[in-house]
């Protein structure tokens, strides 16, 4: 199992916005390579390839009526050699016994998972099992950019008249060291995910000489206006979601943090600015994020820029909205000078309830598989390819089966993408516990 992982990961799907400059011949390979590496899945279920090259299968169950859908996406961001102690795309095993770590890009986002389903959906097949009913595998091919594959293949699914009863994605994982006063391990589940806006910021000014510079140049002023933005975060709060997570984590933590947990109704009003200056992870889970990802400026060492812009990813809590995001950017920038430009936009998801059988077959599924486990929702801070599937089912879910530690959590779309051996194969028990309750 292992090395079918090493294999995939060796593979550089790497998506790219300018889908003009993506190597569609190394998605061609992964595709052809799958279909080698797991003949049982390619020959029992009923494979299709949407949107280009995106793939979706469906697994026949002994009814169709109440289906279930698995994602995963297998395109990656880029990666260079620079800075990685295992090149991205090598896909190395290092360490020992229960201590290897296998590396790449797409370890963790997202290859890991799409690899861990097939190899519950293969060593099922081999079984002979038949699902109760009808499970679909849904790999897009592109979620890092557009998410355009799953989005059809969705479609595809509801002009078939198809309304999954539960759908999982990529998203929370199992953690350990997020929230203080809780020594158990945590399966932050998302039944919801932020919205979320590329905003730009524009300054248009007159040119010169480098040498006769004004007291303020384009450059200089977009650089202002950026500080003022990161000096006035969004104000923290707590949604419904976040209340309860607080709640369910609150009956497993000691000391004054498991106190403010249980009482979050009381507490919230103290407990949120605590938050808000904690690590970068509790501070998202409270408020609407902005981080400028772009700079571009000038076109000569000796010349003024013309223009100067910076691009702002903001990630929009639920119940926020872009018109707010928009009026606050304009009110905290100052500047009439520097322009406000949306450049695209899309609201955060429904939230999925916490109630009822799909929910219930999630949460048992990672009990059974991670005992000890407390299973949590929570409102995911990124996005994933499971909002599009919020258009044929209210049961949508994200959660990455895997037990990631803080040094694996921050290599995602960073170096050193990495995952534990033991954390994955316990992630492919995960799936196959899953198939065998739905």
């Amino acid at each position: 199992m292992v090395a079918r992982l090493q294999t995939i990961l060796r593979i550089p799907t790497v998506s790219l916005s300018d889908e003009t400059a993506v190597d569609w011949d190394q998605f061609e390979r992964f595709i052809n390579t799958l279909q080698t590496l797991y003949p049982r899945t390619h020959t029992r279920l009923q494979r299709e390839r949407i949107g280009g090259h995106s793939l979706l299968f469906r697994w026949p169950g002994r009814s169709e009526s109440e289906p279930s859908v698995l994602m995963a996406h297998y395109d990656v961001v880029p990666a260079t050699d620079f800075g990685w102690k295992h090149p991205p795309f090598a896909g190395e095993l290092s360490g020992k016994n229960g201590e290897q770590v296998i590396w790449g890009r797409g370890a963790l986002d997202n290859k890991g998972s799409l690899a861990a389903i097939l190899e519950a959906v293969e060593s099922q097949l081999e079984d002979g099992v038949v699902p109760a009913q009808d499970i679909f595998l849904v790999f897009g091919h592109n979620e890092e950019t557009t998410g355009s594959g799953a989005s059809a293949i969705c479609d595809a699914l509801r002009e078939r008249g198809i309304r999954p009863a539960l759908v999982l994605d990529e998203g929370g994982a199992i953690v350990t060291d997020v929230f203080p006063g809780l020594a158990v391990p945590v399966a932050v589940v998302g039944v919801a995910e932020k919205g979320s806006a590329i905003v730009r910021l524009v300054v248009d000014q007159q040119g010169g000489h480098a040498s006769t510079p004004p007291a303020i140049t384009a450059t200089v002023r977009l650089a202002m206006a950026i500080v003022r933005l990161n000096n006035r975060p969004f104000r923290g709060r707590l949604d419904d979601t976040a209340r309860e997570m607080f709640r369910t984590i609150g009956v497993h933590a000691t000391g004054m943090a498991g106190w403010a947990y249980r009482h979050i109704g009381l507490t919230r009003w103290a407990l949120v600015p605590i938050l808000s200056r904690s690590s970068p992870e509790l501070r998202a889970m409270v408020r609407t994020t902005q981080a400028v990802t772009g700079l571009d400026a000038g076109q000569a060492q000796n010349a003024l820029a013309e223009r100067a812009t910076a691009t702002v990813n903001v990630r929009i809590a639920v119940g926020g909205t872009i018109e707010e995001v928009l009026e606050r950017m304009v009110r905290v920038i100052r500047d009439e000078a520097v322009r406000v430009e949306l450049v695209s936009a899309e609201g955060a998801s429904p939230v999925s309830p916490i109630t009822g059988l799909s929910w219930e077959v999630l949460r048992s599924s990672i009990e059974n598989t991670f005992p000890g486990t407390v299973v949590t929702p929570y409102v995911q801070n990124g996005a994933s390819d499971a909002r599009h599937f919020t258009r044929i089912s209210s049961a949508v879910y994200r959660f990455s089966a895997f037990t990631m530690t803080t040094e694996e959590r921050e290599s995602l779309h960073a170096r050193n993408e990495h995952i534990h051996v033991s954390s994955w194969l316990r992630g492919v028990n995960f799936y196959r516990a899953l198939i065998a309750a739905l």
